[in-house]
């Protein structure tokens, strides 16, 4: 891989056949390593709200911490491709509206390109963000931001009018401009379908392994997820291993086991401390009434 990835890069490796991968990402410190990796994509996904901030779905993701975390992943990984994905009812709305919100990604997020849950009827909003500018990855199949219609996710195209549905979605949006596709949760054959009808990469999540790139959540590979999804291999036990390094810290701190540090106090500024040093009197658990007057502002 070059030493900068671009959305031409990835265009260009599909081309050429090659399978590239990707993963979200959501801190700066992290993005590095994986940029070091050579990871060519990574998506700020709106999955930052169950895993990041502890919320109970991805549709409470704030778009300010949306923003501010696509940035960080940005300056963490310059010379990394850095999708974003747009939260939950931040372009549903009002075109104008999504269309602002993406352009703020894309100057105050630093993002390369923005990501959609879409179906057809964004046909139009693509079109809009696309003549300004703005790159758009349409997210279809699956579309976790419309769990609430279902009661939970779900996988789609599982019947032929499903998958007959999802591929005349993507049909549209890439007509609208898209220029990257990501299907999720969808039998294999609809995904196979669909990168065949398309002209532009197409990213998979659970979809099998015909999409040209492949994408997980990289806490699921790390096994720091409580919940796996049945498609995402454990690649590692960092969970367990974080667990051992806290407890022991815990032993070391309670042995007095801390590491010894460099400083110093300056040669013979020690001997100047004179005596026991003197504890302070304990507070008063209770303040002694005051003047009416004194509770004023001064």
């Amino acid at each position: 891989m070059p030493d900068r990835s671009t959305l031409r890069t990835i265009r260009q490796m599909v081309r050429r056949g090659e399978r590239f991968a990707c993963l979200t990402c959501y801190d700066a410190s992290t993005a590095r390593h994986l940029e070091r990796a050579e990871v060519p994509l990574l998506l700020v996904g709106d999955t930052a709200a169950e895993v990041i901030l502890g919320l109970p779905c991805t549709m409470h993701m704030p778009l300010e911490i949306a923003i501010a975390l696509t940035a960080a992943v940005k300056r963490g990984a310059p010379n990394t491709v850095v999708m974003a994905d747009m939260p939950f009812m931040s372009y549903q709305a009002d075109d104008a509206e999504g269309l602002r919100h993406a352009g703020r990604f894309m100057t105050e997020g630093l993002a390369d390109i923005v990501k959609l849950e879409a179906d057809g009827s964004f046909a139009a909003l693509v079109r809009k963000m696309t003549r300004a500018g703005v790159p758009v990855c349409g997210h279809v199949g699956s579309r976790p931001q419309r769990a609430g219609l279902s009661g939970g996710y779900a996988s789609e195209g599982r019947t032929a009018a499903e998958a007959e549905a999802i591929l005349a979605d993507a049909r549209a949006l890439e007509e609208a401009g898209a220029v990257m596709l990501l299907v999720e949760a969808v039998p294999p054959e609809v995904a196979e379908r669909l990168v065949k009808q398309s002209n532009v990469p197409v990213i998979g999540i659970g979809a099998g392994p015909a999409p040209h790139g492949q994408i997980l959540v990289l806490q699921d590979l790390l096994g720091i997820s409580d919940w796996q999804p049945s498609f995402a291999p454990v690649l590692s036990n960092l969970g367990q291993q974080i667990e051992q390094v806290a407890r022991e810290w815990i032993d070391r701190v309670q042995d007095q086991r801390v590491t010894e540090h460099r400083y110093r106090m300056r040669a013979g500024e020690g001997e100047k401390l004179q005596g026991d040093v003197a504890k302070p009197a304990a507070s008063p658990a209770v303040i002694p009434n005051r003047p009416a007057a004194s509770l004023q502002k001064r």
